[in-house]
């Protein structure tokens, strides 16, 4: 009987050990880089998922335009159209970048362009800088996840947010044939963007496995209590 209440006080803490993980993998690069606010986007590729975060204090208008197209559904369907390994995979411009048509209010939000918000952030690995022409406001929804450090580009671009989950998933990118167009080096498949999605983490964090938890742990005390009550009654 020793054994088994030994055995459920084990089981307990393990419970507490994978609480405290939950949170701490759901909060690691929030709580790491103070930039970073709290909600969080899913881009899911045919070649896995890909998280990121943005920096709402460094590049206003820019995490706003982009967050909004996001919540209109303009990036799904649209792809990677270049993946040069060690330095960017970039997303295309929506318009023009989906199979899919666009809607009336999609069209309106992915034809503006955004104001140039030029930061010292550094450009380096995981990081999410929009993507221009020579004029430095005429950013609209095309945008780069750094692979790699690229110090020439810092001030030159604007940066809004960096990549929260999914290294994995880009490192499959870089792996993929490419070929030359130019200047830019372009995956010889569609890397297609099939879906979007976004959450909040100070809203949604570990809910289910919280409830999982609560619930276990009742039952390692339920446990705990019968035992004590047979020996001690």
């Amino acid at each position: 009987m020793a054994a088994t209440l030994r055995h459920a006080i084990a089981a307990a803490a393990a419970l507490l050990a994978i609480a405290a993980v939950c949170v701490d993998a759901s909060s690691t690069f929030y709580s790491s880089d103070p930039n970073l606010g709290s909600a969080r986007v899913v881009f899911q590729t045919n070649h896995g998922d890909i998280e990121f975060g943005f920096f709402p204090h460094i590049a206003p208008k820019t995490v706003e335009h982009i967050f909004k197209l996001v919540r209109l559904g303009c990036y799904n369907t649209n792809h990677f159209f270049r993946v040069d390994k060690g330095f960017v995979a970039q997303v295309a411009a929506v318009v023009g970048g989906r199979t899919a048509p666009m809607n009336e209010e999609q069209k309106k939000e992915a034809e503006k362009t955004v104001v140039g918000e030029f930061s010292s952030v550094k450009h380096v690995r995981g990081i999410l800088s929009m993507g221009r022409y020579s004029d430095p406001d005429s950013a609209s929804s095309s945008f780069s996840i750094l692979l790699g450090d690229a110090p020439h580009l810092d001030g030159q671009y604007a940066v809004f947010g960096r990549l929260t989950k999914g290294d994995d998933t880009l490192r499959k990118l870089e792996r993929l044939p490419t070929r030359r167009e130019g200047i830019f080096v372009m995956p010889i498949e569609r890397i297609e963007i099939l879906s979007t999605y976004y959450y909040d983490i100070d809203v949604e964090s570990c809910e289910a496995e919280k409830s999982i938890l609560r619930r276990r742990l009742s039952e390692s005390a339920s446990e705990v209590e019968r035992w004590r009550r047979k020996c001690f009654a």
